[in-house]
């Protein structure tokens, strides 16, 4: 029974690949996934992110994602005063359908913020990333019809995959960033990306498909309400192929700190990506690094197969502030 629990796993999985990106319900918190022109954008010396998702546990091991980027400013004194020039690499490891089938990519970025205002809380920036990936499908985990036989699932199957079991291509990705202040302490921003801009052709059979692209707007903001609370919004909206999803959310964060450039914070909120999950999350922030925890409650058909069990997701943030840091506004959540 498991090994047609993992079949069609693996069926659905070839769906989905050719429709939608692995993604995290944190998108807030695994910024170069979301959009290239984040590379770099904020306030501090170097920033690093790491993500981890389970996604749908009462199916074993069935979408299991990682990433992780470093990105850091450069060429602070030859550009003008409050612009930023970022650089930035990432990965992403996706394994599917009990590893069936894994993915794995690694990206390079590069990003340009040119401030709008003297101050430097009002940017619009550009984007670029260029990626390597690498597909790879392990049949001998699958079970086909011409296996059976009247012992059992005993008679090697042909070979299905005339375009070997390994497949890679090279991708590019770019995007658009708008992010503001209207006091220097509040913070809002909206963005637009695109992946896969030249389609890149994978197969591992003869028909090719080509990966379609993934076009995604963005947008949220931070209000401080008082010394200590600050409301966190942030919205996205995803299209790729014939799959498209909405999630609209908000946290509450109460900062115990003295200092407001680095807070020490609790975070708790939740999202709601229409016609699937609810998100309940919660965080915590100290030094620098905010750590976050989010599940997903699934509330669409699929609710009966996974139990409401959408799935489990950690993120953490750490971004390493030089003593001189000006606090300027960034986008967070």
């Amino acid at each position: 029974m498991r090994k047609y629990t993992v079949l069609a796993c693996a069926l659905l999985l070839g769906l989905m690949v050719k429709a939608q990106d692995p993604h995290f319900s944190q998108f807030f918190a695994s910024p170069l996934t979301l959009n290239p022109a984040f590379t770099g954008k904020f306030d501090g010396s170097w920033r690093l992110a790491a993500n981890h998702r389970d996604q749908w546990p009462s199916i074993p091991k069935a979408y299991v994602t990682t990433s992780a980027s470093f990105d850091f400013p450069i060429l602070k004194k030859r550009i003008p005063q409050n612009d930023v020039f970022g650089v930035g690499i990432s990965g992403l490891t996706d394994a599917s359908a009990n590893k069936i089938l894994k993915l794995n990519y690694g990206s390079v970025g590069l990003s340009y913020h040119k401030s709008l205002n003297e101050n430097g809380t009002t940017t619009i920036g550009a984007g670029f990333q260029a990626t390597y990936s690498s597909l790879s499908l392990d049949v001998s985990k699958l079970t086909f019809e011409d296996m059976l036989t009247q012992n059992g699932f005993t008679n090697p199957t042909s070979d299905i995959l005339t375009n070997g079991n390994n497949q890679s291509y090279f991708d590019m990705n770019a995007g658009l960033l708008f992010s503001g202040s209207t006091n220097g302490a509040n913070n809002f921003y909206v963005g637009a990306s695109m992946y896969h801009i030249n389609r890149p052709k994978v197969s591992f059979k003869d028909k090719s498909w080509y990966l379609t692209g993934r076009i995604t707007a963005h947008a949220g903001g931070s209000l401080p309400v008082s010394d200590i609370v600050t409301v966190h919004l942030s919205a996205i909206h995803q299209i790729q192929n014939k799959a498209s999803e909405t999630t609209v959310g908000a946290a509450v964060g109460a900062n115990f700190g003295q200092n407001p450039d680095i807070p020490s914070a609790i975070y708790i909120g939740s999202w709601y990506r229409f016609n699937d999950a609810i998100i309940p999350y919660v965080g915590i922030e100290f030094g620098g690094l905010r750590i976050g925890a989010s599940y997903d409650i699934n509330v669409s058909n699929l609710k009966a197969a996974t139990a409401s069990r959408g799935g489990s997701e950690i993120s953490l943030i750490f971004v390493k502030r030089p003593p001189e840091s000006k606090g300027i506004p960034c986008p967070k959540f």
